[in-house]
This record gives C-alpha cells, sequence and structure tokens, in this order.
C-alpha cells in the first residue's frame, strides 16, 4: 500500500506512567486516534493499534503504542513494519526531547538517537535509522535534576494548560509529513511563530 503510514508514539505502559514527560508520544497518538475517529485495540504484535485516514481521504494512518517499556520499543515496531508490510522511509516515530524547549515541535529524519533508548532500540530493530522523527519539545530539567528523573515526572500545572496545544501541533506534523512529505511539514513547524 503506496498511502499506508506505521506511526508509533513513544511511552511507558501502565496508568503509573500515562501523565509522565515520557509519554507524550502516547499523547499525541491518543490525540491522533480522536481527530481520526479511530479506537485502539490490541494487536499481536505487542502494540496497542489504531487505523485512519487523516483529512478524510488522505494517507492511511496506522497508529501503534507499543505495550513494551520505552526502552524496549524496537521489538514491536520491527513485528508492526513487518505485519503491515511498512518500509522504514514510512515509519513516523513521535517522542520527547530534551533539547528542545518545552511547546515546540521538531521533524527529522535519521540521524542518531540522541541518547534516547527508545529511538536506539528501533533504530536497532528495524535495522536502519532512516525514519522520520517527530520529536516533542519537553525541555530540560530544571537545576540538577537527573534527566532520568524529569522524564518520569508528570508535566507541571502550568504546563499542562499549554500542553493541549502542543499535542495538537504535534499531531497535525505527522498528518502534514504523511500528506504532503517532510520538508512541507519542516516548512510549516521550524517557522518561528507569527
Amino acid at each position: 500500500m503506496d498511502d499506508q503510514w506505521l506511526v508509533v508514539g513513544l511511552g511507558n505502559p501502565g496508568p503509573g506512567y500515562a501523565g509522565n514527560r515520557h509519554n507524550v508520544g502516547h499523547m499525541v497518538l491518543a490525540h491522533l486516534a480522536d481527530e481520526l475517529s479511530a479506537t485502539f485495540k490490541n494487536h499481536k504484535t505487542n502494540a496497542a493499534v489504531a487505523e485512519g485516514r487523516s483529512f478524510g481521504d488522505g494517507p492511511k494512518l496506522i497508529l501503534a503504542k507499543p505495550n513494551s517499556f520505552m526502552n524496549l520499543s524496537g521489538g514491536p515496531v520491527a513485528a508492526l513494519m513487518r505485519f503491515y508490510k511498512i518500509p522504514v522511509e514510512r515509519l513516523i516515530v513521535v517522542h520527547d526531547e530534551l533539547d528542545i524547549d518545552f511547546d515546540a515541535v521538531k521533524l527529522k529524519r535519521g540521524g542518531g538517537h540522541g541518547g534516547h533508548n527508545g529511538i536506539r532500540d528501533i533504530a536497532a530493530a528495524a535495522g536502519s535509522p532512516d525514519f522520520t522523527r517527530v520529536r516533542v519539545g519537553i525541555g530540560r530539567p530544571p537545576g540538577r535534576q537527573p534527566a532520568a528523573d524529569f522524564v518520569l515526572r508528570d508535566f507541571s500545572a502550568d504546563e499542562r494548560t499549554v500542553l493541549p496545544n502542543l499535542l495538537s501541533d504535534a499531531a497535525d506534523a505527522v498528518a502534514l509529513v504523511a500528506s504532503d512529505g517532510l520538508e512541507a511539514a519542516q516548512l510549516r513547524f521550524h517557522s518561528p511563530r507569527s
């Protein structure tokens, strides 16, 4: 299928992690599923999967939230790619990014993992790092707080007021990559806000 895209949102399973900064990939996919009127169902690839078309008759998006912990995302992603016959150039991974300010979305294809273990595991399992990443900015931890603690904390009350806009932007970025390509999406989301 030429118009199919696999969209993977990274996070950790279970309600205890649901509001964590590290789970923003799951949050974006939940937002996207709502927009597509799609419902997540458990799939044999150890992921929850929902399917729908963006913009009504646009590309088919297969939304997947691995049921594994973040650092072990590669296995379910590789299984999904095999099951749906998705090449790596039609894989979009949505994940949290410490090196981007909170409330910003950046897109890129390929490159290193930047210390993100979920991205590292997917690149290894997929046999290539050349997938598109929708990087959702969560900012750096305050003071001397370790990054590992920061990403496993929930968004602050102030951040939660802005979070719906951030999730919406990231969902729009996914849909735009699938319909118009990475460069068009980068042009929109990397330009300064007016």
